[in-house]
């Protein structure tokens, strides 16, 4: 299997869920051997995907260099590994990436109009060699040695509509877009109405993220899916995990995870090569891997 790209450059506006501000995004082709790079147009700065450029992880995940940083990167990611592309470049004129609807579904749409491209040059695949833990209190994320992709969550709210959702997605291009692309991210009144005092979330609104309060959903539409809340959890995870920089083989399980765990778990899978192998799938597995991205 070859690694990919995007066959074209496409770009989308959109409103950033933390200042609340318009976004201009762009996706641009790299080639073979570059990884994904966001690039800050109003300062000049780029930043390349990996789990050291991590500067913050307390409400999403935020990458930086020189003073200066991208949030909320993982719901882009989570559709860019979900498509397989392996070389990336993404051009934002702001400090973070559009919200869109609070899902990853307007980024696999924007994936789907670039079109996916060869590049000459085999794809490499990270496996997991040895099951990798990070606990804290009764919340876990881990990864387990596994000929498969799959990821299996549980989440356990205080809330009547959330209660205890669990999800297993047995992971490829499409069961992701289907079971997983369009789940929004949630949160509660009394916690928007704190950070909103604080200037942070000031474009969160309905219409991009499901909105609760003690009881029920506040959205007219109600959810997507019954289980919306793990799915998106989910969503997240797979944008976290691509911090790795390499599609993996290997199952992920999460009690409770968020995108601090979700790091710490990056950093301790690569802190020790002997935690994993990075190799050209064979023939055989090149066609399963290519028929999983299709």
């Amino acid at each position: 299997m070859k690694q990919l790209t995007i066959s074209k450059s496409v770009e989308l506006v959109g409103i950033g869920l933390h200042k609340g501000n318009p976004v201009k995004l762009r996706l641009e082709p790299l080639e073979a051997n570059s990884g994904i790079v966001f690039y800050r147009s109003d300062v000049g700065v780029s930043i390349k995907l990996e789990p050291s450029n991590v500067v913050d992880t307390k409400m999403a995940t935020v990458i930086g260099k020189d003073g200066h940083f991208i949030s909320t990167i993982e719901h882009l990611l989570s559709a860019v590994y979900a498509y397989g592309v392996d070389n990336l470049r993404v051009i934002v004129d702001a400090d973070e990436i559009p919200v869109m609807d609070g899902s990853s579904a307007s980024y696999c749409m924007l994936l789907d109009e670039a079109g996916i491209s060869e590049l000459d040059a085999t794809k490499k695949i990270l496996k997991i060699k040895k099951e990798i833990v990070v606990r804290e209190g009764d919340k876990y994320v881990k990864l387990i040695p596994s000929n498969d992709l799959k990821y299996d969550f549980t989440i356990k709210f205080k809330h009547p509509v959330i209660d205890q959702q669990s999800y297993v997605l047995n992971f490829t291009k499409a069961s992701y877009k289907e079971e997983i692309s369009r789940a929004r991210t949630f949160g509660f009144v009394h916690e928007m109405q704190y950070l909103q005092s604080k200037g942070l979330a000031l474009g969160a609104s309905l219409e991009n993220a499901v909105g609760l309060d003690d009881k029920k959903v506040l959205n007219p539409e109600g959810l997507r899916y019954k289980d919306e809340f793990v799915r998106h959890k989910l969503l997240d995870a797979i944008g976290d995990m691509s911090l790795i920089g390499l599609n993996f083989i290997g199952n992920y399980e999460a009690f409770a995870g968020s995108h601090d765990l979700n790091h710490k778990l990056t950093l301790e899978l690569l802190k020790d090569p002997a935690n994993y192998e990075i190799y050209e799938p064979d023939e055989v597995e090149s066609k399963v891997m290519a028929k999983a991205y299709a």
